[in-house]
């Protein structure tokens, strides 16, 4: 029933062709990373690093590569898993279902962590420096763990029920920091940690934590997962895992896995913190250096044949979209018990997760009004916003299943479309103009500060979508080279953006005026202003990418005809958003070649991922 440690999973993952090893010297300096991006994009296998420059501990990658390999790495307990949502959703299910209801309990067994007083973690112990050193991108701060479990517990009330196990970015070397000593520790805020972290602070003592590498990989999904309030993540990992979870404490630390690899034991310091990062990130941009929590380490263990697993993110899709494809997997039918009302919601990955959410609910305020408006979709819509890490939504596109029962959430060109025709410009934007956004957005006003629009439709269609541009279309003077991005969008290429940070582009509001009510471009009802349009045009990503990650809505979105009644902003014509680059915003993730070239030569004849990439 699962796997009990990350060695058991190798060892099985390549007797079945799911992994290869690569024995030729590597450096984890750039070259592993962009080697890992490589064979994901290409739907690889995973890959054993077994010749580190420098480092006598081997790393493994694309671990989670595939939603295929990431399914027969937990086949065990998949069934379990679903009969469980499936008694959340429906307790009518036993009635129907027994047998599947019988797994429930067995699986129910495995949420209890069992101590135990020896474990293969405590065999050996090492320093900071001794770790693998990956640094993924080149103007990256310093060398980072990436799929690190950071443990933590209620100060308050400490025991492993009030546990937190996240996944929390955790930098090694570089900085500020005093080697071996201290390592950063960055958490986004409404995070679990949080709270554990306030509670100290309040009290005014120091933080433990463990910080996990490794060990069944049922505990990196468990840090990971989006998980109710009361759950503790150790015990779904135990679930995830097929077996109770072995924690070993040794005398005055906080438990830990048995069978990790590694654990880095610490506190954080109440009083200190110091610059983090930069770092590549998932949005496909650099975060920049911040003050973030400095943990005080403490020991350093791991056991013998320790592995240390990574992974390399970027502009997405990378490896960490199979960890959302998977858990929307595991969770997406719970989400009208969490959310009624709410039939699914679909974090958009191509454009980094939280700038972009699609829901689709239900409209069943009025239902004898002749003409159905967005009434209970705001009212699902402000419940979506309120709800964990959902609420870092940027922009949420909301619609009535009603209107087309059969459309597919996941299928965003047709969802697109559907809102698209059916939306009013003058009433169906709803803004929140000053509040919290992603911490890795730099889109905002400030750092962790922005806006939200929730763009609500419902009811008949409105408009028919252009799906080519008119011989007549004027652009004004500097804004040039349109293409269409899909039915009903338009994209333009405008000069460059020198407006002030949250501030509107007086560049921006002309081109919104050059434009009179009949005017043809208004027959699209979105135009995005862009630096390249050709490129921001070329591919559903590209849009995507381009039009949320680097516009604020209450700063970047304009419109034709645009009035404000009551407070309420909205349009007659069409809706214009500046996705344009500002001087705020942070630096984009570019490959270095001459590591490109190297990865290159391992894909041709003779290297060892010929065939692969």
């Amino acid at each position: 029933m699962g796997y009990r440690n990350l060695a058991a999973c190798v060892r099985d993952l390549e007797s079945t062709g799911r992994l290869i090893r690569i024995e030729s010297e590597v450096d984890a300096d750039i070259e592993v990373g962009a080697i890992q991006r490589r064979v994901y994009q290409a739907g690889g296998p995973a890959l054993l690093f077994t010749n580190v420059q420098g480092c006598r501990f081997p790393m493994l990658g694309n671990l989670f590569g595939t939603l295929e390999r990431t399914r027969y790495i937990f086949r065990d307990t998949l069934k379990t898993i679903e009969a469980l949502v499936a008694l959340k959703v429906n307790p009518a299910t036993v009635l129907k279902e027994p047998m599947a209801a019988l797994r429930a309990p067995r699986g129910a067994f495995h949420l209890l962590p069992r101590k135990v007083k020896q474990g293969a973690i405590l065999a050996n112990t090492t320093t900071i420096d001794q770790l693998p050193q990956l640094k993924s991108w080149p103007d990256d701060g310093g060398a980072f763990i990436t799929l690190p479990q950071v443990y933590s517990e209620s100060p308050l009330r400490p025991g492993i029920r009030t546990s937190n196990l996240g996944m929390y970015r955790v930098q090694l070397s570089g900085g500020q920091y005093q080697p071996n000593r201290e390592i950063g520790l960055h958490y986004q805020i409404h995070r679990g940690i949080g709270v554990h972290h306030a509670e100290a602070i309040e009290q005014g003592e120091p933080l433990q934590v463990n910080i996990f590498v490794g060990g069944p990989p049922s505990l990196t999904v468990a840090a990971v997962m989006p998980l109710p309030e009361g759950m503790p993540e150790l015990a779904f990992a135990g679930l995830l895992g097929g077996h109770r979870l072995p924690m070993v404490s040794p005398p005055g630390q906080l438990p830990m896995p048995a069978e990790a690899d590694f654990v880095i034991t610490g506190t954080i310091d109440p009083h200190k913190t110091l610059p983090e990062g930069p770092f590549g990130d998932h949005l496909g941009y650099y975060s920049l250096a911040h003050d973030f929590p400095v943990v005080r380490v403490d020991k350093v263990y791991h056991r013998d044949g320790a592995i240390w697993p990574f992974t390399s993110v970027g502009r997405p899709p990378q490896e960490d979209t199979t960890f959302g494809a998977f858990i929307h997997e595991l969770t997406g039918p719970l989400i009208p018990t969490v959310l009624p009302g709410i039939h699914a919601v679909h974090a958009v990955d191509a454009a980094g997760v939280h700038p972009l959410l699609l829901a689709v609910g239900s409209e069943r305020y009025v239902p004898y009004a002749d003409q159905r408006r967005p009434q209970e979709l705001l009212t699902l819509g402000n419940a979506v916003l309120g709800q964990g890490q959902l609420s870092l939504a940027k922009y949420l596109f909301i619609c009535a299943g009603e209107d087309n029962p059969r459309l597919d959430i996941h299928d965003i060109p047709a969802f697109l479309d559907h809102v698209l025709e059916r939306v009013d410009w003058r009433r169906d934007l709803h803004f929140q103009t000053s509040t919290t956004i992603d911490t890795l957005d730099y889109s905002g006003s400030g750092f962790n500060e922005g806006s939200k629009v929730v763009v609500a439709a419902s009811g008949e269609k409105r408009r028919d979508l252009p799906k080519e541009i008119p011989g007549d279309l004027r652009l004004p003077e500097g804004f040039s080279a349109p293409h269409l991005a899909g039915p009903g969008i338009l994209m333009v290429q405008g000069p460059e953006c020198r407006a002030e940070r949250g501030c509107e582009d007086a560049v921006m509001n002309e081109f919104c005026r050059f434009y009179g009510a009949d005017d043809p471009i208004n027959a699209f009802a979105m135009v995005v202003v862009v630096d390249d349009s050709e490129f921001a045009a070329r591919t559903l990503n590209n849009f995507v990418w381009v039009t949320f990650t680097r516009s604020n809505p209450a700063s970047d979105i304009y419109g034709i005809g645009s009035e404000t009644i009551a407070k309420h902003w909205g349009c007659r014509g069409s809706l214009v958003i500046d996705a344009r680059r500002k001087g705020h915003h942070a630096p984009p993730l570019i490959e270095v070649p001459e590591v490109e070239a190297r990865v290159d030569a391992l894909g041709a004849s003779g290297g060892v991922l010929h065939g692969i990439i």
